[in-house]
């Protein structure tokens, strides 16, 4: 059986829902490789051009059996080719520009003044291009901070998220997640989409511009604006129900569970298993509202309950109550979580390179499609004969363009 459930083992890559949709990745790190990823994961034919030494995230992001292919490059950047340009020369500039050519979708996340020295902005590619969509993750929109450097950290302590840490604990700090990439990644994906759609309405390509810093803040004031969003201002920003110390997971005798309830139902029932079948009648608990004004008070009294039995013991009596609940998760114990195993997010593959690792299958279903097996992250610029023939380049020309420096060549 096929992960999406169909009853054949895998589509033809031809039936993909991205098959025949030219991608050149410009990106590096996590916002732009990501989005490019998931259009690989669907059919995408996703040409990766790096840096002579290749993405950073290559070399920052933990040891690998080869140099150059990281835990976090190896899950970002499959089914991709790899190419490695000298951009700033004019035989290198050359390359892209003709595989820009050929290209539905740029996706690009350096700074706007780079991209126009480079001539890589839409005003200069549109032209020989009209259908291109240009996708530019900035960490800036139009403003005062438009040219400054941003990376995912950056963004955090900027846009607020960090400060929210800094309310719950006292202390700033970031989230131990490239929290911001990811999100603005799968913004950019979506927007690209739509672009696409429209492109098939239209013809016309487009540009996209995706601000990582404005996004975030979005993002962060949708959340705690809270009784601030009202003028004048019915409460200072900040959801006090998710600022509140006690909103952690919850310490038992032996260790932690995950527990929330949100509805009337749910908290009375724990009130019941909890052993206070009393603070329904409290005027602080008896409402969603209530409990949401008194957070502190209602988490507290969960707290000292949570103390008087075992996670497996509480994990017991709040799931025979249906509430929601769950587990306490490390790291380690993700790899053995019955539900990560019977999804089948794990899989061991043999990396041509690396060797055995583990691979994180895609678990959304599309009931329309089941994937093809995998095609391995690349090694820098493994990909470029291939990509340069494409482009039109013979046997002689691919030599000048190693013999000079502008491409790199690929190692055997």
């Amino acid at each position: 059986m096929s992960p999406a459930g169909s009853p054949h083992d895998h589509d033809d890559p031809s039936r993909a829902p991205l098959a025949g949709i030219r991608v050149l990745d410009l990106t590096s790190a996590v916002v732009g490789p990501y989005a490019a990823k998931i259009m690989a994961d669907y059919g995408a034919d996703v040409i990766k051009v790096e840096a002579e030494e290749g993405d950073v995230i290559r070399w920052i992001a933990g040891p690998s059996p080869g140099p150059g292919m990281s835990g976090k490059f190896v899950h970002l950047n499959r089914h991709k080719r790899s190419i490695a340009l000298d951009l700033k020369s004019d035989a290198g500039h050359e390359v892209v520009t003709r595989l820009i050519a050929r290209t539905d979708v740029l996706l690009i996340n350096m700074r706007p003044r780079p991209i126009e020295r480079l001539r890589l902005d839409y005003a200069s590619l549109a032209p020989q291009n009209p259908r291109l969509i240009h996708c530019a993750m900035s960490g800036f929109g139009p403003g005062p901070y438009r040219d400054k450097p941003a990376y995912d950290s950056i963004i955090q302590g900027g846009s607020g998220l960090a400060a929210l840490n800094e309310m719950y604990t006292g202390v700033p700090r970031y989230v131990p997640y490239v929290v911001a990439d990811r999100t603005v990644g799968l913004m950019a994906l979506n927007a690209v989409m739509m672009a696409l759609f429209q492109r098939e309405r239209t013809g016309r390509g487009q540009s996209v511009d995706v601000p990582m810093f404005e996004n975030m803040v979005s993002l962060v004031l949708s959340e705690h604006l809270y009784g601030a969003t009202y003028d004048p201002a019915l409460t200072p920003p900040g959801d006090l129900r998710l600022i509140d110390p006690q909103a952690r997971p919850v310490q038992t005798k032996d260790g932690y569970v995950c527990l929330t309830t949100n509805t009337d139902a749910q908290a009375f029932r724990l009130m019941e298993v909890m052993g206070y079948p009393d603070m329904r009648n409290d005027p602080r608990f008896a409402t969603k509202a209530a409990r949401a004004a008194h957070s502190a008070d209602y988490f507290k009294l969960r707290a000292d309950a949570m103390l008087t039995r075992t996670s497996a013991e509480w994990l017991e009596l709040l799931e025979a109550a249906d509430i929601p609940c769950m587990r306490y998760n490390t790291l380690d114990s993700l790899m053995t979580d019955p539900q990560v195993l019977a999804s089948g997010l794990l899989e061991r593959v043999d990396h041509p390179t690396e060797g055995r690792m583990w691979d994180l299958q895609d678990v959304t279903r599309l009931s329309g499609y089941a994937p093809a097996p995998r095609r391995p992250a690349p090694t820098v610029g493994q990909d470029a004969e291939g990509v340069l023939e494409e482009a039109g380049y013979d046997a002689d020309a691919r030599a000048r363009l190693y013999d000079s420096g502008a491409v790199r060549r690929p190692e055997r």
